[in-house]
């Protein structure tokens, strides 16, 4: 009997119907062993002994390693067929090093895909672990270790923040950042003015675009002088542009390119993309057989293998054309240049299964996902689509308006795959045709009075982007990245997006202030340049990990000694229940008051809301309640004033302003008094300016 190791249960049922009797198929479940919690600090490693680490079995996983080591004893040959990454690499050596068996009796297999051709390929090209990559992912957890223990605890005692990491916290400094640029930010007016003309039953609405030179109207004044420049204008065709350009697919997914676009397209957060593409690969049960459908999907390689690549090209002519396939572009990743480029880009397992065929097999997510990662694989090896971008400038008077269309005039890839983008961008479509010296007939002239946005909020998917560009963190760190930010209590997610809270932003000042030099963008993106290169061999492990620990360890004490404790704040209160003093302590939501007893007394002071103030203005909503100020206590408006209606949560009406009786004159909805003027309380409504205080 040979006896073959893989991670998880689902693999394993997969792998097991592809090899004959003589095979058994076992789950690791994971990792089996991690650092034990001996040593200085706790860290499980030997500081003086150049870091040398101490493993013990974790408790959960004792009798899965007794099963396997009872299944090595009788096995002719053990193949370890972990996952094809540094933390596959380095549970395979785990499992080598308990199972404790002859050398020449234990080697290592891997595939990214798990096919019964690409199983029995590993099997026939079997090798012995790479402790370079063993010594890299052991790196990486050490360092982890560290940072976890001591800046952890530090931060526990002294402000309150349950954690922080290598990597979560850099990301948490880009958020805290980026709140701040918006706090920071000074919104300008300024007013847009479009001409709505039509060609025949056609109605297209034009921007204007100023005089000889395109102009931004800063005021109303403006707006109403241009519109005093144009009564009894003729709205001629001046001028028409019209230029081609080609627009290429883009590479194969990676890890961070699908969380990015599941999650512009379907709203999924990356635990949830990768929830999902784990069970694709692992393998689905198709009825007649049960197969992995995609490639290992923690890849930052966009490498396609030369069997798909001929694959995809048979069926790309057949399907589409031979002027429909083009082949592998030019273009490259930058974090591709590393050993992860050993690997795939994410990709089907065979062109055959198309996703309409195996539809019936799959869950709507599931089903989703693959047609995804289907189309932009084989979309990334068909030809260019043609465009035609067609710039239209209306002369009235002496001023210019404008119109932008495009049109396809070759559809190429995207006959399969439309590309989508993690930031808000305008679709243009088809313009009719016109024709120099055309007059269109003019339906209606509207000023609207905008103003100048602050940068976006981080989105997963923009994070993600952002960390990638960057060069922080790798496939596998991104989704649990994300998921600790949660966790630890230190965002929100308001619309989808990041908002610091209280504890985050106090956490990442914290850090700022005393972490600096090795809580930074640049520091953390090296850091994971030399973990890859501790991979290839070119550095060694503990002489890296040494230099960390030697700038590391003096910026903890000095913390230690300086960083102001906050909590717990001593009262002049006593507690009701034990009579011992009453605690100001930090949770999630911010400050409360506590018995310093807890756990043994868990008396918390109960706070008092402070009662709404009335304003006798009914609801414009429910007619019934009558609305009330409030402030705001968290997100983006902290602090902020708004009106609701008395009979929350029965009626969930919210104002930013008080309603004056007046009616939007767009969508019927109360007009609303602010600090800017008066305007339409909906805030989806299109005009929301549409009146301003004279």
């Amino acid at each position: 009997m040979k006896l073959l190791i893989v991670e998880s249960p689902a693999k394993s049922k997969t792998i097991e119907a592809y090899l004959g009797s003589e095979y058994h198929v076992e789950a690791s479940m994971g990792h089996i062993r991690d650092l034990s919690i001996k040593g200085k600090g706790g860290f499980g490693v030997d500081i003086n002994n150049n870091f040398k680490p101490e493993y013990v079995i974790l408790d959960e996983k004792k009798a899965v390693v007794q099963k396997l080591i009872d299944y090595a004893e009788n096995a002719e040959h053990i193949y370890l067929a972990t996952d094809p990454d540094r933390e596959g690499e380095a549970i395979s050596w785990h499992l080598q090093e308990v199972l404790n068996q002859d050398p020449s009796k234990v080697s290592r297999i891997v595939f990214n895909e798990i096919t019964k051709k690409a199983v029995v390929e590993a099997l026939q090209n079997d090798r012995q672990v790479d402790i370079n990559l063993v010594h890299s992912q052991e790196s990486r957890r050490i360092l982890d270790r560290i940072i976890g223990f001591r800046l952890s605890s530090l931060l526990q005692q002294k402000i309150g923040s349950k954690s922080a990491g290598r990597v979560q916290s850099v990301a948490l400094k880009l958020v805290v950042e980026r709140e701040k640029e918006i706090e920071a930010f000074n919104s300008e007016e300024y007013w847009d003015l479009f001409a709505v003309v039509s060609k025949g039953d056609v109605e297209l609405k034009a921007k204007y675009f100023g005089k000889e030179e395109k102009h931004q109207l800063k005021s109303e004044q403006e707006a109403n002088k241009v519109l005093e420049e144009l009564q009894d204008a003729k709205y001629i065709v001046d001028k028409i542009e019209k230029k081609e350009r080609k627009k290429s697919s883009k590479p194969p997914f990676i890890t961070s390119t699908l969380q990015q676009d599941a999650g512009a397209r379907y709203h999924y957060n990356a635990k949830r993309v990768m929830a999902i593409a784990q069970r694709l690969y692992e393998g689905i049960d198709l009825g007649s057989e049960r197969v992995g459908l995609i490639t290992y999907m923690r890849t930052d390689s966009i490498r396609l293998s030369e069997d798909f690549i001929s694959d995809a090209k048979k069926y790309i002519t057949k399907k589409y054309g031979s002027g429909y396939y083009k082949g592998v572009k030019k273009k490259s990743s930058k974090n591709n240049q590393h050993i992860q480029d050993a690997h795939e880009a994410i990709r089907p397992t065979s062109i055959e299964r198309t996703p309409e065929s195996i539809k019936e097999y799959l869950s709507l997510e599931e089903y989703k996902l693959y047609t995804l990662i289907y189309n932009r694989a084989i979309s990334s090896l068909m030809s260019d689509a043609l465009i035609e971008d067609t710039d239209v400038f209306i002369k009235a008077n002496d001023n210019y308006f404008t119109l932008a269309g495009e049109r396809t005039l070759y559809d190429g890839f995207m006959k399969i795959y439309q590309e989508t983008s993690i930031d808000e961008i305008d679709d243009l479509g088809n313009l009719p045709e016109l024709s120099l010296n055309e007059e269109l007939n003019l339906i209606s002239l509207t000023p609207e009075q905008k103003f100048t946005n602050p940068p976006h909020r981080y989105t997963e998917a923009r994070l993600i982007r952002k960390m990638e560009e960057l060069g922080i963190g790798r496939p596998s760190t991104y989704a649990l990245t994300m998921e600790t930010l949660r966790l630890r209590s230190y965002v929100n997610m308001q619309s989808r997006t990041f908002v610091p809270t209280d504890q985050g932003r106090l956490t990442s000042e914290q850090l700022d202030l005393f972490f600096s030099s090795i809580i930074n963008i640049k520091y953390t993106a090296e850091m994971e340049n030399i973990l890859d290169e501790i991979s290839e061999g070119t550095r060694i492990w503990h002489v890296e990990v040494a230099k960390f620990y030697d700038t590391f360890a003096p910026l903890i004490e000095n913390a230690r000694d300086n960083m102001v404790k906050l909590y717990p704040k001593q009262t002049d209160e006593f507690c009701p229940e034990c009579g011992l003093p009453l605690l100001i302590r930090r949770g999630p939501f911010g400050e409360f008051t506590a018995c310093s007893g807890y756990p043994r007394c868990k008396y918390i002071k109960k706070v008092k809301k402070p009662d709404p103030v009335k304003t006798g203005v009914e609801c414009p909503l429910c007619h019934e309640g009558e609305l009330v100020e409030r402030i705001n206590a968290r997100g983006r408006t902290k602090g902020a004033k708004f009106y609701a209606c008395s009979r929350f949560p029965s009626c969930r009406a919210t104002y930013s302003g008080l309603p004056n009786g007046e009616i939007c004159p767009v969508c019927n909805g109360p007009m609303i008094t602010t600090s800017e003027g008066v305007r339409c309380g909906n805030e989806k409504c299109k005009s929301l300016k549409v009146k301003k205080d004279k």
